[in-house]
């Protein structure tokens, strides 16, 4: 039996919760769940808010544990390995993307916390391929949000080229955002973190960025237009879009890693006079995240975390919910 903090509806306290998960999986692993990760995701999944839910549910998909079994056809990974389980558990292994090696974008793809129960447990299983090594330089207790928000924030990066002479913004110095600045920051990038609010200036300077800019002052907005060639979005709010996109240079882009609630909108000719873009992309494959945690240990990177015992997990969780997070909080075994 594996023993999990679980909702029994829609917005309830978790509670603990006892299953039987059956046979491991030819392919699988059974990870003993040392830290996990909570993720904004988990309260958006807890209140339904995505309308994909099933309760009981189990969150938690920021794990880091160790191998405790593994299946018969399992071939990388060996019992008493520590490793680390993000947002997706498995892909179909065969489709286009899959074999393309953008396993992320398999339209079969499984979530860790979607029709199965998470990390929020003493055990949490998932296919070989979705279970990643986790390298001995980076420390364990703080590296279950690598695993959501770190490669959510750390794609971007690979998928569009970016280079280290490129001028980055990133909206929103919180639970993305912070790694976003740390990343970029090492990937030597001139990085400007834009924040409604001024207080943060001197700790996003510490977190990487060369610049600050209030975005409530539409003077200093002003300052940094035809400034950018990639602006990162990490904010769950509705912003004035075309001010952000006034400030991108040509060939710019405007990326979404944050979930905004209302549909983004644009003229379009400023787009097509600077051949500017708008887009979005969801976390990294396999490869991915192997690559972001490689980087990470050569320079240090962590998030900045607090963290909770296992049965501290409501208190956690409405800490999370009330903005109070900073910047990613983590439960403890």
């Amino acid at each position: 039996m594996i023993r999990a903090y679980a909702a029994f509806q829609r917005g309830e306290e978790l509670k603990p919760f006892e299953y039987d998960p059956g046979p491991l999986g030819s392919e699988d692993v059974e990870i003993d769940v040392e830290y996990c990760g909570v993720c904004h995701s988990d309260l958006s999944m807890l209140k339904n808010d995505w309308g994909m839910s099933q309760y009981p549910l189990v969150p938690g998909h920021e794990v880091v544990g160790m191998i405790a079994n593994t299946g018969d056809a399992v071939k990388k990974l060996q019992v008493g390995q520590r490793v680390g389980l993000g947002w997706t558990s498995r892909s179909c292994m065969t489709c286009e993307w899959c074999m393309s090696g953008n396993h992320n974008l398999c339209l079969t793809a499984e979530g860790t916390i979607v029709n199965r129960h998470g990390g929020f447990a003493d055990k949490v299983r998932a296919h070989e391929a979705w279970v990643i090594p986790l390298p001995e330089a980076i420390d364990p207790v703080s590296a279950g949000p690598l695993f959501c928000g770190g490669i959510t924030v750390f794609n971007p990066i690979v998928q569009f080229d970016v280079k280290p002479t490129d001028r980055v913004g990133v909206i929103g110095i919180g639970g993305l955002g912070h790694m976003a600045l740390k990343f970029l920051h090492a990937w030597g990038c001139d990085v400007t973190a834009f924040s409604t609010s001024p207080a943060k200036e001197a700790e996003a300077r510490e977190l990487g960025a060369n610049h600050f800019i209030n975005s409530r002052d539409p003077n200093a907005l002003k300052s940094v237009e035809n400034s950018f060639d990639l602006i990162l979005s990490t904010v769950n709010a509705d912003l004035d879009w075309s001010t952000y996109i006034t400030c991108l240079r040509p060939k710019g882009r405007l990326h979404f890693v944050g979930v905004v609630p209302n549909p983004v909108s644009s003229h379009v000719w400023p787009l097509i006079t600077a051949q500017k873009s708008i887009s979005g992309s969801p976390l990294g494959s396999p490869a991915t995240i192997a690559t972001m945690l490689d980087f990470a240990a050569r320079h240090e990177i962590e998030p900045v975390i607090e963290t909770f015992e296992f049965d501290q997990v409501n208190e956690a969780l409405e800490r999370l919910h009330s903005g109070k997070a900073r910047y990613r909080l983590v439960l403890k075994h």
